[in-house]
């Protein structure tokens, strides 16, 4: 029986997308809910499994090429037993020797980083080096491609095009395809830059009572919400919820000549990951305890290591906070969340000499940015809104009084 293999529905924001990896060739053999092949979006990897067992019947739809929602990619015979194709896929023989087999997968990550196949380890049947082999290797600190490892060629030869790696002596240039994450990433700052009237307000907040309560409390919060770590991150959340109360026009967004006034608190927060920064939503965060906070995103940057986040969870969004300070920025300029008027930027904690009461004291401070759309938010809003955030974190009882 054939079936159509076709892309996802992609969400009314997500025009179309790209197939990354075929992780199964034509005539390979695959079980039900096998990851047949990965389809990048603008947002998110999106992952397509085999519907039951079977082979793949042929690919539509190649590596590199667009691909809208829905949209037929290949053809899948269901019950079809798998020929040899696995060796002919997962290990296709390197120009180093039949020994060094490599997957089309494992050879496009090769390819891009500039790796040495012969180096690498190979787990794969027969020895052959799969996709995860070529991770494995690049985690555990792969050496640096040598310039020399290049096979010489004769003196009166021409030289070949450079295509990924560009040698001169010992000056190397790599030269990678953006990806379609990256490359929307950097459309959608540039345009936050050029339609935006953006302005930033800065603040500094002693860090010291929240610090306080923490080491006091975490263990006890550890085991009382099954492992759950007490971060700052929450604080940094439900102070954020209480200001945004206060101060609405932070909490809105500019549709088109609309000002839209949202009555709900949905505050992304920033997330590293090797595919570049993704922001998943916290939703509702005024009904969420500082436990609720920390185990979302502590799944979050789970998922968002293993590229597991869903569109799902980056649509919306009323609010967004970032935090630079974990790689030891000390201040910066954070650049706004379209359509959100407001992002909050939290930095290192450093101890600095303060005046307090007259008196020198070492303090643990953090330096507080908040940039601003100033079509939507005035200054005076501004400053309130950071001044409140810091407030809050300098006596956080009143977060849990709500005064």
């Amino acid at each position: 029986m054939s079936i159509e293999i076709k892309a996802p529905t992609f969400p009314e924001s997500v025009a179309d997308g790209t197939i990354a990896t075929w992780h199964k060739q034509p005539g390979e053999a695959c079980s039900a809910d096998d990851l047949i092949v990965d389809i990048e979006t603008d947002k998110v990897v999106l992952e397509v499994v085999a519907p039951q067992d079977g082979v793949i019947a042929d690919i539509l739809k190649g590596e590199g090429e667009t691909v809208l929602s829905d949209e037929v990619i290949a053809h899948f015979t269901a019950g079809a037993a798998g020929s040899a194709a696995p060796a002919a896929t997962e290990a296709v023989a390197e120009s180093t020797g039949d020994a060094d087999k490599v997957g089309p997968a494992a050879r496009k990550l090769i390819e891009e980083n500039g790796l040495d196949a012969s180096a690498i380890p190979g787990t794969g049947k027969n020895g052959g080096i799969t996709k995860e082999d070529v991770q494995n290797f690049m985690k555990n600190g792969a050496p640096a491609p040598a310039p020399a490892a290049a096979a010489p060629a004769p003196a009166a030869a021409a030289p070949a095009a450079p295509s990924v790696n560009v040698a001169v002596g010992e000056r190397v240039e790599k030269r990678v395809p953006m990806t379609r994450l990256r490359a929307t990433i950097a459309k959608r700052l540039v345009e936050a830059q050029q339609s935006a009237a953006m302005l930033t307000t800065y603040n500094e907040v002693n860090m010291k009572p929240v610090m306080e309560l923490r080491k006091q409390y975490k263990d006890l919060f550890e085991k009382t919400h099954n492992g759950t770590r007490l971060g700052f991150m929450s604080f940094f959340v439900k102070a954020a919820t209480e200001a945004l109360k206060k101060f609405p026009a932070v909490n809105a967004s500019i549709d088109g000549n609309d000002m839209v006034y949202h009555g709900y608190q949905d505050i992304g927060v920033a997330v590293s990951t090797e595919r570049g920064l993704m922001v998943p939503v916290l939703r509702d965060t005024d009904a969420m305890s500082l436990a609720d906070v920390e185990g979302t995103i502590a799944d979050f940057g789970k998922r968002g290591r293993d590229g597991k986040l869903g569109m799902d969870d980056m649509q919306g969004g009323t609010f967004t906070i970032t935090n630079g300070g974990v790689f030891g920025s000390l201040m910066s300029t954070p650049i706004l969340n379209p359509p959100q008027t407001a992002i909050l930027g939290m930095h290192k904690i450093q101890e600095r000499p303060m005046a307090v009461n007259g008196q020198v004291e070492i303090l643990p401070m953090m330096y507080l940015a908040l940039s601003y759309d100033h079509r939507m938010i005035d200054g005076k809003e501004a400053v309130q809104f950071l001044v409140t955030i810091k407030d809050l974190l300098e006596d956080p009882a009143r977060m849990l009084l709500e005064v």
